[in-house]
Formats: C-alpha cells, sequence, structure tokens
C-alpha cells in the first residue's frame, strides 16, 4: 500500500486551479463549494503553477487586514511551492508534507499540474508507516 505512486492517486483528480489574478474571496467561494482545503494557483501567461492558496493563507490574510475581494490570489498565496512527480510514491509526498511542515503537496510533471494530495488522501499504512520512520529516526536522533 505504501507504494502506491501519486499518478494512481490523483488519476481521477479534477483540482481546484485558478489564476494569479483571481481574488481572495472568489478562491474561498470555490473552495467550500468543492469542498477542499487548497487551490493551485497559476500565472496569468502561461497558465505554469505560481504558488499554492490554502485556508492558512486566508486566514493570514484576514488576519493583516486584506479585504478579500479586493486582494488578489498573487499577493498572500504561498509563491513557488515544493512540488513532486507523479511517479514518486505516497510515503514520498508523507515525508515531503512532514519535513516542510505543510498539509497539500501539488503533484507537477514537465511543468503541467497533475493534482494535488493532502494528508487525507493516504490510507492507514501508509500512514502508519510514516509514524514508524518518525519514531525510529526520534530514537536514533
Amino acid at each position: 500500500m505504501a507504494s502506491r505512486t501519486l499518478a494512481f492517486i490523483v488519476k481521477d483528480q479534477n483540482p481546484l486551479i485558478l489564476a494569479a489574478s483571481q481574488t481572495v474571496q472568489h478562491a474561498c467561494k470555490r473552495m467550500c463549494e468543492r469542498g477542499v482545503g487548497a487551490v493551485l494557483v497559476t500565472d496569468d501567461k502561461h497558465h505554469h503553477l505560481a504558488g499554492i492558496f490554502t485556508g492558512r493563507d486566508a486566514v493570514r490574510a484576514l488576519t493583516e487586514g486584506k479585504k478579500p475581494a479586493a486582494t488578489a490570489l498573487s499577493a498572500v498565496m504561498t509563491a513557488k511551492p515544493d512540488t513532486i512527480t507523479p511517479e514518486q510514491t505516497a510515503i514520498d509526498a508523507l515525508r515531503a508534507m512532514r519535513d516542510g511542515g505543510y498539509r497539500h503537496l501539488p503533484i507537477v510533471e514537465h511543468g503541467k499540474i497533475l493534482g494535488i494530495v493532502s494528508r487525507g488522501d493516504f490510507k492507514g499504512l501508509e500512514l502508519d508507516r510514516l509514524e514508524d520512520e518518525t519514531y525510529l529516526w526520534e530514537r536514533i536522533g
């Protein structure tokens, strides 16, 4: 189970992708409609991944006094997020998210956005393996 590739996990996924010029309000509305916690943000010219906008970014924008209807995603997104390739495995993604301290990880291949994974996309055995690895590293260190 821990050897599932990310391509398999996102094979039927239709990730929420918005242009960097879209507003925070629009992104939050779409996130609610789709029941997702993140938006993949593309540059307006080439439609390449420019950033990621999550619920954490929305909260930060609000606490900074930004107006959701007037603030572009480009102003509050996490720019140039880490990505992972589709041939990598579930455990690779879980390790990257743990090490980076984030909950969402875009899957990109040759500049093309294929999807996004979050911790909830993984099965018990994959999560158990990550916990076992973490425990071992903590004991060794």
